[in-house]
């Protein structure tokens, strides 16, 4: 039985058990509205959606409900029988409905529900939060954009007026503490990614990023910090994928123009700066299949080979006015960073554990008394 005269439920899909390019189908066009949906349309009080290019993260507040909690891999009872949930207000099966009407999932999303949707309730949501305000649950873990990205998330939970008590209390609680645990530790100090290398490295080689016609082949994850530090600098550019419609997926939560591969091939020469970053297990651009194109062009040509294993061939070094960067100069400059890092994440670590049993304890004291003062 709950310990609290209320629930808070968070169903989720990430970059963990979706690729970034499936996000936009779970993603919502209104973020207010769709806050407002979950309150009038799946038995919910509070609705807070933090919505990234990373996650898609639904938080709900109801009343305790009983029944079998449908995400029973994550959720037993000491028995090993699936956990129960008391009383009737949080709905879960109207919450699923209410997701998927406001979304563009297809007949595939919508069939495989059981393995891509996470479903957690109470503690397992507040040790969850923490994680994520600390930076633990990030594509690069310990970036500070996160605390940006919920902040923004609880002003528009406010806006749509679905931000209550209980959510406030949690989320104010949470960030707090994370803020402290982030200078203590240090976590989100000196954050390199793979993209901010290759940015760094472009910009050092053609100059002004911004004048460049620039080309991101790949929709994985490599491809979407590239994409990030792109956009954090305002860079245009396009990106391409084996299909176009993993490709204009990957656009819709990353940015980017999507084009088709094969008019990236017949127009190669167009491109001034190009990050390929994929998981093909073959060359992808190959010195027969470009040689006579790029021969014609005049102006230099910078290839970033962010692929493992490698998809382009090195032997494209060999033509005129092309340079190619190989994985392993970069990697090299990114372990450094993680290494530096590892400790600070093992202290986050332990920070973590020591503070959710306290923000157990303060929702639980919060619980009580709203109930004395309704």
């Amino acid at each position: 039985m709950s310990e609290n005269n209320f629930q808070i439920m968070n169903a989720r899909i990430t970059f963990r058990n979706v690729p970034l390019h499936k996000l936009a189908n779970f993603s919502f066009k209104d973020v207010a509205a769709a806050c407002k949906s979950f309150t009038e349309n799946a038995g919910a009080s509070e609705c807070l959606i933090v919505q990234t290019s990373s996650r898609i993260e639904v938080f709900t507040v109801g009343g305790v409900q009983s029944g079998e909690v449908p995400d029973a891999r994550r959720n037993f009872e000491t028995d090993g029988s699936p956990a129960k949930m008391q009383g009737k207000k949080l709905n879960v099966s109207k919450i699923l409905s209410t997701w998927s009407s406001l979304t563009e999932m297809d007949q595939f999303d919508l069939d495989h529900w059981d393995q891509t949707l996470e479903i957690y309730k109470d503690s397992d949501v507040y040790e969850h939060v923490l994680r994520l305000a600390c930076g633990l649950e990030s594509l690069v873990v310990g970036k500070d954009e996160i605390v940006e990205e919920l902040k923004k998330s609880i002003s528009i939970a406010k806006e749509s007026k679905t931000f209550g008590k209980i959510l406030d209390k949690l989320f104010n609680t949470t960030l707090r503490v994370a803020t402290s645990i982030r200078d203590s530790t240090g976590i989100g100090k000196e954050v390199i990614t793979i993209g901010d290398t290759a940015a760094k490295i472009a910009e050092e080689s053609m100059g002004d990023i911004g004048s460049k016609h620039v080309l991101l082949i790949g929709t994985g994850e490599t491809a979407g910090l590239v994409a990030k530090s792109l956009n954090k600098n305002n860079y245009a550019f396009d990106v391409t994928s084996k299909t176009i419609e993993r490709a204009t997926g990957f656009s819709k939560m990353l940015g980017g123009k999507p084009i088709e591969f094969k008019d990236v091939m017949s127009g190669f020469d167009k491109f001034d700066i190009i990050f390929v970053a994929t998981t093909a297990d073959a060359f992808l651009i190959t010195f027969k299949k470009i040689e006579k194109i790029m021969n014609k062009k005049k102006k230099g040509t910078l290839i970033m080979d962010l692929s493992e294993p490698r998809t382009v061939d090195e032997q494209i070094a060999t033509i005129k006015r092309i340079k190619l960067v190989n994985p392993s100069q970069i990697n090299e400059m990114v372990e450094d960073n993680t290494k530096k890092r590892k400790n600070a994440v093992s202290s986050v670590e332990e920070k973590v554990k020591e503070e959710i049993p306290i923000i157990e304890a303060t929702m639980k004291r919060f619980g009580t008394e709203s109930l004395v003062n309704a």
